[in-house]
């Protein structure tokens, strides 16, 4: 097809060949899943640089209105050509407070924005393939790499410069911009605001899967307990695990704080007077369930805003997201 009419303008040549594609989408004359002209067919028949044709069709890439398919050739992803940036974010898991760490992004993000949601599950094969399958779709990429080990060699497949880190801080990935939880200074912290109400409970229990958990949690909670010569215990499952009297269990995710709710009822505990719950990360769940639950949590809502800064004014930082102890009935 005709590309584009070169004619007398003050307007780079790529902005003219962004500008043709944008009206030929409008006109209906290119239409979603069509391909376009090869970059070298494009260059050799308006006599152009190889630089021109790939920073037009990059900045069209940029914004989501085209992708790249590797061997094959570019096509046209969307018929949008409002869109001004196009976001890969890729989260570990969907739950209650992530949602609402996406839910404060998206608010903060403004108009012409689409954002494309991902989940790897703490897989490295789900990670590194969803990584090499968008390399080039998007104005910016947002990982949250968790605990998954070697990512480095992935990530440094993507431009530097459109890579945001966000939630834990890898040394591998040190010299990218990254909004992150402090674990092991948050949840000591945490724990020590509610020193004289844990001090009256016999031993602190912590519920810690090492495979989907951040290591400085652990380290965090072991500190806290060692410093003020508290008895403590760390497990991996509450499966066989009778609760007892006098005993405080800090436990991380929703569904084992579920559990150990129904194993207390099971043991005809009373919440706070017999035994105590401490859970990580605040939701609306906690705020009402067995009349309030004591957490340990960072802003999700100012973590998503922070997050939608840096992004819309392209700020390369490491931000420290704060957190703070909730204190509730369940202690």
């Amino acid at each position: 097809m005709e590309i584009v009419n070169f004619k007398e303008s003050s307007a780079p040549k790529y902005k003219q060949i962004v500008a043709a594609i944008e009206d030929a989408i409008v006109k209906g004359k290119l239409k979603k899943g069509d391909q376009l002209p090869s970059l070298n067919v494009v260059k050799e028949k308006y006599n152009l640089s190889r630089d021109t044709v790939i920073n037009a069709f990059n900045e069209l890439k940029n914004r989501g209105i085209i992708h790249s398919v590797v061997g094959k050739g570019y096509f046209v992803s969307s018929e949008d050509i409002v869109l001004e940036k196009k976001i890969f974010l890729l989260f570990d898991e969907l739950n209650s407070f992530k949602e609402d760490l996406y839910n404060s992004f998206l608010q903060n993000l403004g108009k012409n924005t689409q954002v494309d949601l991902f989940f790897h599950h703490f897989n490295i094969d789900v990670f590194n393939r969803l990584i090499h399958d968008n390399i080039g779709n998007y104005s910016s990429y947002i990982i949250m790499p968790a605990n998954l080990k070697n990512v480095k060699v992935t990530v440094e497949n993507l431009p530097k410069d459109k890579v945001y880190i966000l939630d834990q801080a890898h040394k591998e990935l040190e010299d990218y911009p990254v909004i992150y939880q402090n674990f092991e200074k948050d949840i000591f912290n945490g724990l020590l605001s509610g020193l004289e109400k844990l001090i009256k409970y016999e031993k602190l229990v912590l519920l810690f899967a090492k495979e989907k958990q951040p290591k400085g949690i652990l380290k965090g909670f072991q500190l806290f307990c060692h410093t003020h010569n508290l008895n403590f215990e760390v497990i991996n499952t509450l499966e066989n695990r009778l609760p007892k009297k006098g005993e405080v269990y800090f436990v991380l995710d929703d569904k084992n704080l579920i559990r150990i709710i129904k194993k207390i009822k099971t043991a005809q505990l009373i919440l706070t007077k017999d035994i105590g719950i401490i859970s990580f990360n605040d939701s609306l769940l906690k705020e009402v369930v067995a009349n309030g639950i004591t957490t340990i949590s960072t802003d999700f809502n100012l973590m998503g805003e922070r997050l939608a800064e840096m992004i819309l004014n392209n700020q390369q930082l490491k931000i420290e997201n704060p957190s703070k102890l909730i204190l509730r009935k369940s202690i």
